[in-house]
């Protein structure tokens, strides 16, 4: 017979296939009941952009056609909204798609790259896929220790990966922490800054931006359209980079990976500004009823610079989890991010955190 584990990629052998929130359709079904609300996967609560929506319904006619495998008009919109060179851009299938795109280009199983504990799970899952050794530094109150994480590099690491603000916790290193860790490490180490959240954290804070890939041709900077521009369902995302680095990743990237209604939904979405700010200004509100109510029931949260909120629930997790779902509210268990009393919750609408505070209540000791 055969032995199919003597075939397959050894960095897959041990490898756990990461789990994405559960769909709300799924949860009615399973439980028999209406009206549930998710607030596990951190999207933007009122939707995409009417100019996206209005994109889409335009192109409906032609999805017979395969999409722009350059993705060059979206290309050439972020190059004008952002003072970029069209070189320098790389379009993927979401965000988590540049992961891929780097840890592809630069790590083989001799190599080494850099990560925070309590950061993204993609990043030791794609290391991990490449056969690479991932080098997990301890966080400091929930965030990245950019000093630990320097002094962790070796000299077969490629990689670092940091996460601004950083998923799940939602802390924030400022712009010169940012500066000082880009001056002091290798240029022969590249810097993959995840700016998901970018959007929420610079409605409040100063962040690095793309101006600094100039000065730094090791940084690669990550943005997605599936937070604050509500367009997750598409999976739609980019960075920017030196010219460079930008050809490599773009070696990697598989044919037509974005398709036509995500192309043109990005495009649009960027020019809705008056979408973005009702967006970051609801969120910003919104947020400060979550705190408040969160605190009136005794709960412990991390400050967030995001559109979710972690917190220690003061019990297990996934029993805290599951309590929720009977209650019809999806939230996100962090057992998985090695925080087994904290819970992630989406910041709603005004409507969805009243409900989500009334249910956890019922579970609260």
């Amino acid at each position: 017979m055969m032995d199919i584990k003597k075939l397959i990629n050894p960095g897959l052998l041990n490898l756990s296939p990461y789990k994405p929130g559960k769909p709300v359709e799924d949860l009615e079904r399973d439980l028999g009941i209406t009206n549930a609300i998710k607030l596990a996967s951190n999207e933007n609560p009122l939707g995409p952009s009417p100019i996206a929506i209005e994109a889409i319904n335009k192109i409906l006619s032609g999805l017979h056609r395969y999409p722009d495998g350059n993705a060059l008009r979206l290309k050439e919109s972020i190059s004008n909204e952002y003072n970029v060179d069209i070189d320098q851009i790389t379009v993927g299938n979401g965000s988590n798609d540049i992961i891929e795109f780097a840890v592809r280009s630069f790590l083989s199983s001799k190599d080494s790259a850099v990560f925070s504990e309590h950061a993204f799970a993609v990043y030791p899952l794609a290391v991990q896929t490449a056969g690479a050794e991932g080098i997990e530094v301890p966080a400091v109150n929930w965030g990245h220790d950019l000093e630990a994480m320097l002094g962790a590099v070796k000299e077969n690491t490629k990689l670092v990966f940091i996460a601004n603000p950083n998923n799940p916790t939602g802390t924030f290193i400022s712009r010169d922490k940012i500066i000082s860790f880009l001056d002091a490490i290798s240029s022969d180490v590249i810097v993959f800054l995840d700016q998901a959240y970018f959007d929420y954290a610079s409605y409040e804070n100063n962040d690095v931006d793309f101006e600094f890939v100039e000065e730094f041709p090791n940084l690669i900077i990550s943005r997605s359209f599936s937070k604050a521009y509500g367009l997750a369902g598409f999976r739609i995302g980019y960075s920017v980079s030196s010219k460079v680095i930008a050809d490599y990743l773009n070696r990697v990237r598989q044919p037509f990976n974005a398709n036509s209604l995500a192309l043109a939904a990005a495009e649009a979405a960027l020019t809705d500004k008056a979408h973005m700010m009702n967006s970051l200004k609801m969120n910003s509100e919104q947020k400060t009823v979550l705190y408040k109510g969160l605190t009136d029931l005794g709960y412990e949260f991390i400050p967030t610079h995001g559109n979710f909120i972690c917190f220690d629930c003061k019990q297990d997790a996934n029993t805290a989890f599951n309590l929720l779902l009977k209650e019809g509210v999806i939230v996100r268990s962090m057992e998985v991010y090695k925080m087994p009393n904290h819970l992630r919750v989406t910041i709603g609408t005004p409507e969805e955190n009243r409900i989500f505070l009334e249910k956890i209540s019922k579970i609260t000791f």
